[in-house]
């Protein structure tokens, strides 16, 4: 082949993609534009970072002074974190066999899907406003905010997980004669319990994580008091509040993660 034709065929091979180059250049130009429209700019951030330091110099040392309050707005949100993972994991068990296509008929998975991703699609800290206005302040809005939050992750994990499992042992149980609760305990919960296990004991995790923010809008828990400090502007108690928080997510990790190594 001689130079003229290799030379032609390099072109060929690295020739420019110039819809991807248009398609990157008005992506640059829109990130500009939103940036111009948001206020976005050098000036507003290092003036940020001045008064971030002076917060956080507030926040140092932590005040521990008010340790029962602060106590008794940890042990709420467990009690929120604990009480909604039970009862979202009692409501997604069935729902998520509902909602699995090889074992339900469409006219019933369709529907409970679809009630699944009605429950993921709103975050749950809109879900507490609603319940906190529908039933008012405390921790049982807070509680059915999260069963609610429970139900769209653990539900639609179980039931990917169900779709997954091996035919095979369903039929095997079927030809026996077996009915469908036989069918579901010997041959379709045995392939997916340690997994549900696993999705049951991250929901936890998320939940002591999200009882603290649903307080914020007055449903119950540590939440509202980390509110309180901050309209007080009680910041050293405000950091008190932080770092049990994170004290309290460390220790559930770990708690978590000795549960879930036993079972392998």
């Amino acid at each position: 082949m001689s130079d003229t034709a290799l030379r032609g065929t390099a072109r060929r091979a690295f020739a420019p993609d110039w819809g991807m180059r248009i398609f990157g250049l008005l992506i640059l130009a829109y990130l500009v534009y939103a940036a111009t429209q948001l206020d976005l700019g050098l000036g507003r951030f290092v003036t940020g970072l001045g008064e971030g330091a002076r917060f956080l110099a507030r926040m140092v040392p932590p005040n521990f002074a008010r340790w029962e309050l602060l106590l008794e707005g940890m042990i709420e949100s467990i009690q929120i974190a604990v009480l909604a993972t039970v009862f979202g994991i009692l409501f997604s068990l069935p729902l998520g066999l509902l909602a699995a296509r090889n074992i339900a008929p469409w006219w019933v998975s369709g529907p409970v899907r679809a009630f699944i991703a009605v429950c993921r699609s709103l975050h749950y800290v809109i879900v507490a406003i609603l319940f906190v206005k529908a039933i008012g302040f405390g921790a049982l809005a807070g509680i059915c905010a999260l069963v609610i939050a429970s139900i769209g992750f653990v539900a639609k994990l179980f039931a990917e997980a169900v779709e997954e499992i091996s035919m095979k042992q369903v039929e095997a149980v079927r030809s026996t004669g077996a009915s469908t609760m036989a069918v579901l305990l010997y041959a379709v919960l045995p392939q997916v319990a340690s997994r549900f296990v696993g999705f049951s004991l991250y929901q936890l995790d998320s939940n002591l994580r999200n009882s603290t923010l649903v307080g914020i809008v007055g449903a119950g828990g540590i939440g509202g008091t980390l509110f309180a400090a901050f309209k007080r502007f009680d910041y050293d108690f405000v950091s008190a509040i932080l770092i049990a928080i994170i004290a309290l997510i460390l220790l559930a990790e770990i708690v978590s993660g000795r549960i879930r190594a036993s079972m392998r």
